[in-house]
């Protein structure tokens, strides 16, 4: 039954996973024409900008920042993220089409099995082959296949990088720094393939919010930023050219008095091996046998704080998806996903910038996992 509160993530024509498929089709890919999510107008050339941490509610509270997207919202779709509602998660789900529970990129830090170890999914220090923890087809795989130029666009450091060859790889890479350079890059892309499909990833909205909070006012400026290269974007690109911008989750501002940090609890942190996910969707891996036991004190403890369920459990209700039995120990014994602005955080193995943060996310509320899509057809 769902829980007020609670967005049950959606994987189908509501979800994340969706958009890439959909602009597939849009394309004429083959594998993807006439089974579309969403019915997007037929192009030649389409541009996907990610923006990351531009959630749905955000926008819509805070669009009097962003007087171009503001102007969409009234058309856009409201999708969910999917499960967790973080970045390496969402990245998979976006480049694959798949839920998390099939591509297996199950949150920030997950349980390598056999290993007795977490991997953090976000910066892959000393992760797994990625294509072997990832092995499922990209959807710009597929595109570039079928003769589509695909090009993506991000900072230098993605080029290569475990994320990148795990969630979105295929077609050529193109490195700019600022964002008015990755929107220069795509019009140079766009203009060099009469068949082409770009994608420009953007990550400044996620880092201004983590430092000093989705409501800050400096997380009001760089979105009149993005909002500004964004209509430059529409405006300057071929007209059989579809535009689409979407995010892979929201923000929570979570103050720090509201948090418990398990170095200093032990009750808690008892019959706990691994802590992974992150501090508003942990994923506890037990002690041998200590399960109940844990599942029992964490449900006394902070029960009115969060959603709490045991693996099969989160499986059971949908949270990730259909999970293909390779990946099923990759999720936690337990998981724990938070309501309102509460957080649980592990000083024992956080860096200190990760605890300073002010903005989080995670978790299943509409603020951290719903996301939007606009959309801006071809003008021909």
């Amino acid at each position: 039954m769902p829980h007020e509160g609670l967005v049950p993530p959606r994987y189908d024509d509501a979800g994340l996973a969706a958009v890439l498929p959909s602009v597939a089709a849009s394309l004429g890919v083959a594998g993807y024409a006439g089974r579309a999510p969403l019915e997007l107008a037929p192009a030649r050339r389409a541009v996907v900008v990610l923006v990351d941490g531009l959630g749905y509610e955000l926008i819509r509270r805070r669009g009097g920042h962003a007087p171009f997207l503001r102007s969409l919202l009234p058309a856009a779709h409201r999708l969910t993220a999917g499960f967790p509602s973080t970045t390496a998660t969402s990245m998979g789900t976006f480049g694959t089409g798949l839920p998390p529970g099939a591509h297996g990129l199950l949150g920030y830090e997950v349980l390598v099995p056999g290993e007795d170890r977490l991997v953090n999914e976000l910066s892959w220090e000393d992760g797994p082959d990625p294509l072997a923890w990832q092995p499922e087809a990209t959807v710009f795989e597929a595109a570039e296949r079928d003769g589509v130029a695909v090009t993506r666009i991000g900072p230098a450091f993605f080029d290569g990088s475990g994320l990148t060859q795990a969630a979105v790889r295929g077609g050529r890479f193109a490195a700019a720094d600022d964002l008015s350079g990755r929107v220069d890059a795509t019009l140079a892309a766009l203009r060099r393939d009469p068949r082409s499909l770009v994608y420009l990833y953007w990550g400044d909205l996620d880092r201004v919010g983590h430092v000093h909070g989705c409501q800050s006012w400096e997380w009001g400026d760089e979105l009149e930023a993005i909002d500004a290269e964004i209509a430059r974007l529409v405006r300057s690109v071929p007209p059989d050219t579809a535009v689409l911008v979407t995010a892979d989750h929201g923000m929570v501002d979570a103050p720090h008095a509201l948090r418990i940090d398990l170095a200093h609890d032990p009750q808690l942190a008892a019959g706990v091996r691994h802590v992974g996910g992150e501090p508003r969707a942990l994923q506890l891996y037990t002690e041998p046998g200590a399960v109940e036991d844990v599942a029992a004190t964490w449900q006394g403890r902070v029960g009115e704080r969060a959603w709490i369920r045991r693996r099969d459990e989160a499986v059971a209700e949908g949270w990730f998806g259909p999970v293909a039995p390779r990946n099923t120990e990759r999720i936690g014994d337990l998981v724990v996903a938070m309501r309102d602005n509460f957080a649980i955080v592990d000083s024992r193995r956080a860096r200190p910038q990760l605890l300073a943060l002010v903005g989080l996310h995670g978790s299943l509320t509409a603020d951290e996992s719903t996301v939007p899509l606009f959309s801006v057809a071809p003008r021909v």
